[in-house]
């Protein structure tokens, strides 16, 4: 079960079974109350140390409503989380597989509900994995094992989109 707690803008979510190894924290803070450039620019600190700014889309209708578009919005970071996850399993599996991967990067391209939430309903990713000798077989199994099996991220989209993929493999 996760503990959910909003105090003073600020967003906390922890696991309260106490099973530290499946504990992930994150502290995202809005700086939109500081006097900072965007009404709606959050901070999210990881549990990790690391620190991703974002921000909303202007609002023409309600300035003050609206972000700056200083940096992604939360959909965009998590479509790039999910990217992430994805690209780091299959150039982890392709590597144990002994392939000579030099560079893999994926596109991704979604579509969300018209209505609220806004949920993700599509999404496509399209690998480009470069390398040499690596056979077309290899990347499928891996990006079929990523979306199967290891990355929870898009498992975890996949309950509300249907995920597709494609891959081309350019000789290094």
């Amino acid at each position: 079960m996760l503990d959910v707690s909003i105090a003073q803008g600020v967003l906390h979510c922890s696991n309260i079974n106490g099973n530290e190894e499946f504990v992930m924290d994150c502290t995202v803070s809005w700086t939109g109350g500081t006097g900072a450039r965007s009404g709606m620019g959050f901070l999210a600190e990881t549990g990790s140390g690391h620190v991703l700014v974002m921000d909303g889309a202007p609002d023409a209708a309600k300035p003050e409503n609206g972000g700056q578009n200083l940096a992604p919005r939360p959909m965009e970071t998590l479509l790039a989380g999910a990217g992430g996850c994805t690209a780091y399993d299959v150039v982890l599996i392709l590597k144990r597989g002994r392939h000579d991967v030099r560079g893999c990067s994926v596109k991704l391209s979604a579509e969300r509900a018209e209505t609220d939430p806004k949920v993700f309903t599509k999404i496509h990713m399209h690998f480009s994995v470069t390398g040499k000798g690596i056979p077309a077989a290899a990347v499928e199994r891996a990006i079929a094992m990523s979306h199967e099996k290891y990355c929870s991220a898009s498992i975890m989209l996949g309950k509300t989109a249907q995920i597709t993929t494609s891959f081309e493999l350019p000789e290094a």
